[in-house]
C-alpha cells in the first residue's frame, strides 16, 4: 500500500483549503437535498451535482465517507491481487475525485488517470483538489466530461472505478455502463452505498462481470451464485471516517468519526487469490469466545465459534474486523 500521499488526512486539507468560507446554510441546503439522492432512490439521467454550491456540499459532505469506503475495497483487491499495480485508471462517474485519491492511496508508482463525470462543476473542484494533494499522479490526472449512461465510451485501462453512481441510473443505464467497464477495464470496482437497495445493485453488477468472463476478488471468496436470500439480509461492511471541523460543520454532527457502510464488488481478468473466507457481520466478542459469521469457499453462510482453545487463532478472533478475511495469514 502507498504510505505516503495522499492520506486521509491530505485529502481533509485539501478539502479544507478550498472550502474555507463556505456559507454553512447553503452547504446544508445542498446536503439535505443529496442525501435522497445517494441513498439510491431518485435514479435519472441528468446529473445529480448541478452547480458549484453543490459539488461544494458534496465533497464536504460525501467525499471523506466515499474515499475510505473505495480504500477498504481497493484494500481487500490487493489482498487478492499481491502482485496487480494498475499503470492505467479511469474513474467513472468520478465527481470531484474520491476514488481516485483512493487508488493513489493503494498503489505506488506512476499511473495515467481519467476522471470521467457529466457535471462541468465537479470535475473543476476535483481538479482543484488534486492540484492541492501533493501527489504528482494527482496533479496529472485528465478530468474529462462524458455522458454516465448508454453509449459510454471508456478508454482501455488496467483499473476501472465505479462508486456511488449506480444508484444514480436508469436500469437500462445501469447495465450499460457496467458492461463498458468490464469490456475495457482488465479490473473493475464497484462500490454502493451498504443499504439493501445498494446490495442489489452490487449483486446485478457482480452477475455482470462473471457473465462477461471476470473472477471475484472480493468481498466474495467464490464465483459461485451469493448465498444471500434476497429480502431477509444484504452484504455490506462498515469503513470508520474522521470528521474534520468543516465536516461536522456540515452534517450538523458532534462526533469525531463516522461510520460508512457500503457495498462493493471487485473482479478481474485474471486469476486473483480471494479469501477463504469473509467475515461479513460485526465479530460479537464474548467471555472466552468470539463468534465469526463468515461468507465461505465451499459451505455459503457458516458461523464460526473460535474460543481460547483455538490458541493463536482465538486471539485473530478477537483482533479481527468485519470485511476481514478469515483466517487471516498470520494467525499461525
Amino acid at each position: 500500500m502507498n504510505a505516503t500521499v495522499p492520506t486521509a488526512d491530505a485529502l481533509r486539507g485539501a478539502l479544507a483549503g478550498l472550502l474555507d468560507g463556505l456559507p454553512p446554510k447553503q452547504a446544508t441546503a445542498a446536503v439535505d437535498r443529496l442525501i435522497a439522492n445517494y441513498r439510491g432512490r431518485t435514479p435519472t439521467d441528468a446529473p445529480v451535482l448541478r452547480d458549484r454550491s453543490d459539488v461544494v456540499a458534496y465533497a464536504a459532505y460525501r467525499m471523506p465517507a466515499t474515499f475510505e469506503a473505495v480504500r477498504a475495497a481497493l484494500d481487500a483487491l490487493a489482498d487478492a491481487a499481491p502482485d496487480f499495480t494498475p499503470a492505467s485508471h479511469v474513474d467513472v462517474g468520478g465527481g470531484t475525485g474520491a476514488a481516485t485519491w483512493a487508488v493513489d492511496a493503494t498503489w505506488e508508482g506512476p499511473r495515467e488517470t481519467t476522471v470521467l463525470d457529466w457535471a462541468d462543476p465537479a470535475l473543476a473542484l476535483g481538479r482543484e483538489l488534486a492540484q492541492a494533494s501533493g501527489s504528482p499522479v494527482l496533479k496529472a490526472a485528465a478530468w474529462r466530461k462524458a455522458v454516465i449512461g448508454g453509449g459510454l465510451a471508456l478508454p482501455t485501462a488496467d483499473l476501472a472505478t465505479v462508486s456511488y453512481v449506480l444508484g444514480e441510473l436508469t436500469g437500462e443505464a445501469r447495465r450499460a455502463v457496467v458492461a463498458e467497464a468490464a469490456r475495457t477495464a482488465q479490473t473493475v470496482v464497484v462500490v454502493e452505498p451498504g443499504t439493501p437497495e445498494g446490495y442489489l445493485r452490487i449483486r446485478e453488477a457482480r452477475d455482470q462481470l462473471l457473465a462477461a468472463g471476470l473472477h471475484v476478488a472480493a468481498p466474495c471468496p467464490h464465483d459461485g451464485t451469493c448465498p444471500i436470500t434476497v429480502g431477509e439480509d444484504w452484504c455490506h461492511f462498515s469503513a470508520r471516517v474522521s470528521r474534520s471541523s468543516l465536516h461536522r460543520k456540515v452534517k450538523g454532527g458532534s462526533l469525531a468519526y463516522e461510520d460508512e457502510k457500503f457495498s462493493y464488488v471487485a473482479a478481474t481478468r485474471f486469476a486473483p487469490e480471494p479469501a477463504a473466507n469473509r467475515v461479513t457481520r460485526r465479530p460479537q466478542i464474548r467471555k472466552g469466545l468470539v463468534l465469526l459469521d463468515l461468507c465461505t469457499r465451499d459451505e455459503g453462510l457458516r458461523r464460526d465459534t473460535v474460543t481460547k482453545r483455538h490458541g493463536p487463532l482465538y486471539k485473530a478472533a478477537r483482533d479481527a474486523d468485519w470485511g476481514d478475511a478469515w483466517p487471516p495469514a498470520d494467525a499461525g
